[in-house]
């Protein structure tokens, strides 16, 4: 486990050591913020959809394997979503507060964007073992919150895709977060059980 799990923290720093590699070689684009900002968006939107996979993957194998790789999936998910606010705020806004909220309340698709990070900070601030001893029942109900930032998600995703015409592959995210919500349904849930 220990091995897996070095793994996949290795595989979801990729995107990262790309994005540094890219910067260093001076291979970032024509619009090198614009770029990395998709980049780090989109990273953290597929790491949000193979975290949501975990349950499922338990559910089809009858493995535990996958929900003790779901936490660290999770925390990159916020590491990129952070990044990815981050580039947004530092280069684009220049660290201007001020500019930085009459975005967010001016441009609907940044207000989904803002909205969604902040849903993932407490997420990420009680994935530990002390959080769920503390919260108990608490916790897993708070952890619920994963589905409304899917839909703020997707909804930042779209608005911003939508401006340009650009929706055909916001779809496909789409799908896949609804098929993965679906499965959760408790008589898909036990359907799912008695096929592993």
């Amino acid at each position: 486990m220990r091995l897996l799990k070095s793994i996949v923290f290795l595989c979801c720093l990729l995107p990262l050591g790309r994005l540094v590699w890219l910067a260093y070689t001076d291979d970032l684009g024509a619009n090198p913020i614009e770029f990395m900002t998709r980049s780090t968006g989109t990273w953290a939107l597929v790491l949000l959809c193979i975290t949501l996979a975990m349950t499922p993957m338990r559910l089809l194998t009858g493995s535990a394997v996958w929900v003790k790789l779901r936490r660290m999936l999770g925390l990159f998910c916020f590491f990129y979503a952070v990044l990815h606010f981050s580039i947004w705020f530092y280069l684009d806004q220049g660290l201007d507060v001020q500019a930085m909220v009459h975005d967010v309340l001016k441009r609907p698709f940044i207000t989904m964007g803002f909205l969604s990070l902040v849903l993932l900070i407490p997420l990420a601030l009680t994935s530990n073992q002390w959080s769920v001893r503390k919260l108990g029942r608490r916790w897993s109900i708070l952890h619920k919150l994963v589905y409304v930032i899917a839909a703020t998600v997707i909804i930042h995703y779209w608005w911003h895709k939508a401006g340009k015409n650009d929706v055909q592959i916001v779809m496909i995210y789409a799908a896949i977060l609804i098929l993965l919500l679906v499965t959760r349904m408790p008589l898909i849930r036990r359907h799912l059980q008695k096929s592993n």
